[in-house]
């Protein structure tokens, strides 16, 4: 099958979950007053009216509700998206975020289903954020996730660079929000400028 007549897949698909079932999510949404609403309106507009994001089994119905919604599309697959919990700079983790899915839950989804692309999220302040990206790269992550403004990375950095050149060597996609966001926590509003990027490091570092 040649690449032009292989389906669709769609690169942005989020994963959500309370972890009441072990998956290690975590969702908050009581940053502003309009979360909660919103979060309830999110749910009814895929599909998932009248449970609630705190129920026990909420982790499984959203991934079947997920899987069904793929294979009755035109879709081949959908990149599923991780999302790591936010750092400061000197990799401490604050207590900030709207919510968490841990690398993983998605990469054990894609090995259950052919249907998920995993796309892993790792803060480059980690401590461990090379050992984390060498482990995902081994288990198949195929896109790395980031929020610059909402996980708090400035991408220029210094302390960040190897973490970039691992991952231009690897040729893994980086998927990155620029410009607003309106449902997860912004943590820094000034990363959220598309100049702010990888590819513009070596300009501002002088190397």
């Amino acid at each position: 099958m040649n690449a032009a007549s292989q389906p669709p897949i769609d690169a942005h698909v989020h994963l959500v979950g309370n972890g009441r079932s072990g998956s290690g999510c975590w969702v908050k949404l009581g940053a502003t007053w309009w979360q909660k609403p919103m979060g309830a309106y999110m749910l009814r507009h895929i599909g998932l009216r009248g449970i609630s994001l705190h129920a026990p089994d909420f982790d499984e119905r959203y991934v079947a509700h997920l899987l069904g919604l793929v294979r009755e599309s035109s879709l081949g697959a959908v990149v599923l998206l991780a999302q790591d919990e936010v750092y400061s700079a000197d990799g401490i983790k604050m207590d900030a975020g709207s919510f968490y899915v841990p690398n993983d839950y998605v990469l054990r989804l894609a090995r259950e289903h052919p249907e998920f692309i995993p796309a892993v999220s790792i803060h480059p302040a980690r401590a461990d954020a090379l050992d984390e990206l060498e482990r995902c790269l081994e288990a198949g992550a195929a896109v790395l996730k980031m929020l610059p403004n909402c996980h708090n990375v400035d991408c220029n950095d210094r302390r960040y660079r190897k973490f970039w050149e691992r991952i231009a060597e690897a040729q893994l996609p980086l998927l990155a929000h620029t410009g607003g966001e309106h449902t997860a926590q912004v943590i820094n509003h000034a990363f959220s400028d598309p100049r702010l990027c990888p590819s513009s490091f070596s300009k501002k570092s002088g190397s």
